[in-house]
């Protein structure tokens, strides 16, 4: 049975670009709002990391750069955070933020933890690597190389003349290992789209965020189902029908649309509309 797995909505979220895993900002040092708990500040300390600056934050999370104290090493790290369904308490504990909320956040908080598991197996060169991960404060956390670059969809708004269909036949063959590698351990992205491929300092593609979070939550809020990308998701991800089966094909459909991106340099038409 596949195991639908899609990954980590922050590693490469747009809403949480930086220079580190998602590669489109430098961290900053501090929120733009001294107010502003959502973010654990510089200095904190998780396990053997220090917090130094935030990369990101998008709906479901937030990256921040870190150094790792015991091997003198820069890292990221994703902290499970749904803004919709928690809030970070005076004491640095998340907490959800109603009764209501707090199932869809325990079945997210558990779909985070279970698909870093998961990647954590994964040795991949097109794939983001997982060091560590565990929960502390009510919350869980996942460890990630500090990767440089910048996303697909920057690279081809702000470097057109580079995109061409060399360039593009050169991404395929390890996205397409990347994916090999997925799917024979039964295990699919289903969130590939070009702010999910990050394009390293080196001209390597790496795969992002596999979004596992944001399918288990989506499918229990109904304020969060509209996680789609349109253009690179296929007809089965928009519907709930048995019929429509979602396997390898759905991600190589998003693969051929980010193709079709990096060719016309506009994303095709919605599934549905096709």
């Amino acid at each position: 049975m596949t195991a639908q797995l899609p990954l980590a909505e922050t590693i490469a979220d747009p809403a949480a670009a930086g220079t580190a895993t998602a590669g489109d900002a430098a961290p900053s040092q501090a929120p733009a709002d001294d107010d502003d708990q959502r973010w654990l500040r510089p200095g904190t300390r998780l396990q053997e990391y220090e917090i130094t600056g935030v990369i990101g934050q998008g709906g479901f999370g937030i990256v921040y750069a870190a150094h790792d104290v015991a091997l003198d090493r820069q890292v990221a790290i994703k902290e499970f955070l749904p803004a919709q369904l928690a809030f970070r308490g005076a004491d640095g504990r998340i907490e959800p933020s109603s009764d209501k909320a707090a199932r869809t956040f325990r079945l997210g908080l558990r779909s985070f933890l279970n698909e870093a598991q998961l990647l954590a197996r994964f040795r991949h060169p097109a794939l983001v690597e997982v060091l560590r991960f565990w929960e502390q404060d009510g919350t869980a956390y996942l460890v990630m190389p500090l990767y440089r670059g910048k996303t697909l969809l920057r690279f081809v708004r702000e470097e057109p003349h580079r995109v061409d269909p060399s360039w593009i036949r050169s991404l395929l063959a390890p996205l397409l290992g990347a994916l090999e590698h997925m799917h024979a351990a039964d295990c699919l992205h289903r969130d590939i789209s070009p702010e999910n491929i990050l394009i390293l300092d080196n001209g390597a593609p790496m795969l992002l965020d596999l979004g596992a979070a944001r399918r288990v939550i989506g499918g229990h809020a109904q304020a969060l189902t509209v996680m789609l990308k349109p253009g690179y998701a296929p007809i089965e991800q928009y519907v709930d029908d048995p019929t429509l089966r979602q396997g390898p094909w759905t991600d190589l459909y998003a693969l051929a649309c980010v193709l079709y991106l990096g060719l016309t340099g506009k994303a095709p038409p919605a599934a549905p509309c096709r």
